[in-house]
């Protein structure tokens, strides 16, 4: 890899970018920048871009990259999260990539070790945080100037398109039984499910969301069943953190409702429909590209948002009516603007203690390290 960049200083959880696209403030060391065309660039996928999921709204940010800067990505599919990630990162490195993206949660640490081996390249992890490399968040790292100063990780604020999605479905529900579909117990998830609870609680005061974990990120059949199982216990709308649309398929079956997740997808259930929470990665792909061929890895934690595009809603479903469409769209613009954020107390726990106190805005730090369920969830928080 080449080296040209001057490498930035490591981030903390307290510093996470949660405006405009985040870049590092590091300049370039003398070393000239290759040209934005002659920049090599890689992205790791744990699933295959027809997905119409997950890896199916990455593929649309990176094609939106290739575009704006003329280069083509090598993409490397069904690459296995944890230690067997080890070798497709250092087959990258060793080939020469410039720039690598990780896009699962289970990348971290096979990214690190590699990066740490790398320190011409430029590499950023997808869904995860430094503070998890650390030994105090369960990783091998002794704080977070030991995480490698040329990794950078990016995500962003799905528990504010989860909110307003929960909001769609406590208004669809006429039992107040709620479903949901996840993946793994680990922060991302339980924040996801708390939003969506909290949004549709914000409605329907008395629902709740009966939780069943696959332990899987990708896989129909058993995504399906897991969906199954929730109509057959009395739900009527199915939500999903999950990478397909088995759970919608599933929930239009047994005429039940659907919220997605991560792409816009109604045609793969259109009667169940309701909305999704969604992303737009085309623009940090871009930025963080054209940063590195300018000479600099940016290596903060972005955590982008509603207000600068990366989180997004998906189009409603026919069956959301008028007046709750519009309910959403303001508590989204409130969103926004920054005057309301969905986990601001006071918010108890599934035991009834006081998790958040009231009027207190959750900090960054405690979404990302969140490891229990809210009031209203059905289910245990650790799978």
């Amino acid at each position: 890899m080449k080296k040209f960049w001057k490498l930035a200083a490591v981030a903390t959880a307290a510093s996470l970018v949660v405006a405009a696209c985040g870049g590092s403030d590091s300049s370039s060391d003398t070393t000239a920048a290759p040209a934005a065309s002659d920049i090599k660039v890689a992205v790791v996928y744990l699933g295959v871009p027809d997905d119409k999921g997950w890896t199916y709204q990455h593929e649309q940010g990176i094609l939106e990259l290739e575009k704006e800067m003329g280069i083509t990505v090598k993409r490397v599919e069904n690459v296995p999260e944890g230690p067997e990630g080890v070798s497709t990162f250092e087959q990258l490195a060793a080939d020469g990539y410039d720039l690598v993206f990780a896009t699962s949660f289970g990348y971290g640490a096979p990214m690190a070790e590699v990066a740490a081996k790398n320190p011409t390249g430029c590499f950023e992890w997808a869904t995860g945080s430094k503070f998890l490399l650390t030994k105090a968040g369960g990783g091998t790292y002794a704080d977070f100037a030991a995480v490698p100063a040329n990794l950078g990780t990016y995500f962003g604020a799905a528990e504010e398109a989860r909110y307003l999605s929960g909001i769609a479905a406590g208004k669809a529900s006429s039992s107040g039984k709620l479903g949901y579909v996840a993946a793994f117990p680990i922060p991302e998830v339980l924040r996801g499910i708390n939003a969506f609870t909290l949004g549709a609680r914000s409605v329907n005061p008395a629902a709740t969301v009966q939780v069943t974990w696959t332990k899987t990120w990708f896989d129909p059949t058993l995504e399906k069943q897991a969906a199954e199982s929730l109509l057959d216990a009395g739900v009527d709308v199915i939500a999903q953190h999950q990478d397909t649309t088995a759970p919608g398929v599933a929930a239009d079956a047994k005429g039940a409702k659907w919220v997605g997740y991560n792409s816009d997808v109604k045609e793969a259930a259109p009667k169940a429909w309701l909305t999704a929470p969604t992303w737009n990665w085309g623009p940090y792909y871009i930025k963080t590209a054209k940063a590195v061929a300018e000479g600099t890895c940016p290596t903060d934690e972005y955590y982008g948002s509603m207000a600068d595009g990366m989180v997004t809603l998906a189009s409603f479903g026919e069956s959301v009516d008028a007046d709750t469409q519009a309910a959403i769209v303001a508590k989204g613009e409130e969103i926004k603007a920054g005057t309301f954020a969905p986990f601001t107390g006071p918010i108890n726990d599934q035991a009834g203690k006081e998790v958040i106190a009231a009027g207190v805005k959750a900090p960054i730090g405690d979404l990302l390290s969140m490891s229990y369920f809210v009031e209203g969830v059905v289910g245990s928080a650790k799978g």
